[in-house]
């Protein structure tokens, strides 16, 4: 799997993976990302290429020192599934 790269000038970030690119939406202000959207190629669902993203995406946003408000359900429910993320909420 690519390495997850942050694209600040279109907002998101992103994970090429065989096949497409998978990406996690983002507004970023005063200290707080909030994840509006996330996208995997349709063909490539249900293989975890989207928390294996959230993974990496998540681990930036503490290296940045960042808080997060998950507005996307399914980062919402990541890191419902995830509680080692829970102290980043907002």
């Amino acid at each position: 799997m690519g390495h997850i790269r942050q694209n600040s000038a279109a907002h998101r970030f992103e994970l090429d993976v065989e096949g497409g690119m998978a990406l996690a939406f983002y507004r970023l202000a005063g200290g707080v990302i909030a994840f509006t959207h996330t996208e995997v190629p349709a063909a490539l669902r249900g293989r975890g290429i989207g928390s294996q993203m959230m993974h990496g995406v998540l681990q930036n946003v503490r290296a940045h020192g960042l808080k997060v408000v998950a507005r996307c359900p399914f980062v919402a429910d990541f890191i419902d599934r995830h509680p080692e993320y829970s102290d980043l909420l907002a």
